[in-house]
């Protein structure tokens, strides 16, 4: 997958939905040149027709996890802009401690700190000149919830790890958004039927009055990107949560 490095490639981990798929169409729109990664096929297919087969888009299926994986995906973008990574594997965790399963808790620290690990120590060599390195934590490490043990624990890890890669990477800039509750599908798996009720009831406590969207997110992640002098920051984007 060679390519000119003259215009804006950017990577987006997790960017087969949700907040991903906003950002990649975001750019897209804008004459950006997109890979968005992620460890389903059938997602990245859906992914691409949704995005409407934009020859400016391309698909890797890669576990980020893996690092031979993430070796192997920076050999096969080239050359990069930016690397953005939404990616989150939160299935089954939402449990009481006493029911915690170790495993479970290794899978989500995998996907929200290994894995950004591993995209800064093999994919920082690929950015040019300015380029930035943005991640997604979340309200959780701000404000825990019973069941919530683990996801706060990793927001907050995640965070921390962005601050570290700031000042080692550095030129490269490292950031983070840190979104609150938005309307992707994580909620199918977190909430299920309860989904709408859950949403409902805390649109009204918002500051805002409703629940973010996956825009809402992508606008603020693009604005990290381009903003040169912004290095080693959160970027909260809650609706005001941290203030309820």
């Amino acid at each position: 997958m060679e390519r000119e490095n003259t215009q804006e490639h950017v990577l987006i981990v997790g960017g087969s939905s949700g907040m991903g798929l906003a950002l990649a169409e975001r750019l897209l729109a804008r004459g950006s040149e997109i890979t968005i990664v992620g460890r389903s096929e059938k997602k990245l297919s859906q992914a691409k027709q949704h995005l409407r087969g934009d020859t400016k888009l391309h698909t890797l299926s890669t576990d980020i996890t893996c690092e031979d994986e993430v070796e192997s995906l920076f050999r096969e973008t080239g050359p990069l802009h930016h690397i953005v990574s939404t990616a989150a594997d939160i299935t089954g965790v939402y449990v009481p401690l006493s029911e915690m399963d170790t495993r479970t808790a290794r899978k989500v620290m995998d996907s929200k700190v290994i894995g950004p690990l591993l995209l800064a120590k093999h994919g920082a060599p690929s950015l040019s000149h300015g380029g930035s390195i943005t991640f997604t934590s979340g309200i959780a490490a701000y404000r825990p919830a019973a069941k919530g043990t683990v996801v706060a624990a990793v927001n907050g890890a995640l965070e921390s790890l962005a601050y570290a890669l700031a000042i080692e990477l550095a030129p490269i800039r490292v950031n983070v958004v840190s979104p609150g509750w938005v309307d992707t599908p994580i909620w199918d798996a977190v909430a299920g039927d309860g989904k709408d009720a859950a949403l409902d009831s805390m649109a009204k406590r918002l500051p805002v009055a409703r629940i973010g969207q996956p825009a809402d997110i992508a606008h603020a992640i693009d604005a990290l990107m381009h903003n040169g002098f912004v290095t080693g920051t959160v970027f909260h984007v809650d609706g005001g949560q941290r203030l309820i």
